[in-house]
């Protein structure tokens, strides 16, 4: 197995920069551990490590929305990794967008520049 460096981070974090796979579009930013990271080689869907609720989290478990594997990029340092991925249901935000960067700075002001996909109250209930 190919082996990352997860003991520069005192909790065993790697940064997992999600690109689209067809578009280039960043996505997201995630951590994964260990963990994750051999669940994702292993099923070829991405899982992270969540930090807000510490458990590991295979994205769209909840949404339907997985993120398909379709290449894998280390960096030299062998601490960071860019999924490249196969986005199911058009979204990766938890708020609805395609992407979590759906908002620019525009002067002192943040601009809503993507598009809301699906409504979060429906999905998650809440």
């Amino acid at each position: 197995m190919i082996q990352l460096d997860f003991k520069k981070d005192n909790n065993g974090l790697l940064p997992a920069i999600v690109q689209d796979a067809a578009s280039g579009d960043v996505l997201m930013l995630a951590y994964i551990n260990q963990q994750s990271w051999e669940k994702t080689l292993e099923t070829g869907k991405a899982h992270f490590w969540s930090r807000s609720r510490q458990q590991l989290w295979l994205k769209g478990e909840t949404s339907g929305h997985v993120q398909l594997i379709r290449e894998i990029l280390i960096d030299c340092d062998q601490d960071t990794v860019v999924f490249k991925v196969e986005q199911l249901g058009g979204a990766a935000c938890h708020k609805g967008y395609c992407s979590c960067f759906f908002r620019k700075v525009v002067g002192n002001d943040l601009k809503i520049v993507g598009e809301r996909v699906f409504d979060p109250a429906t999905v998650y209930g809440k």
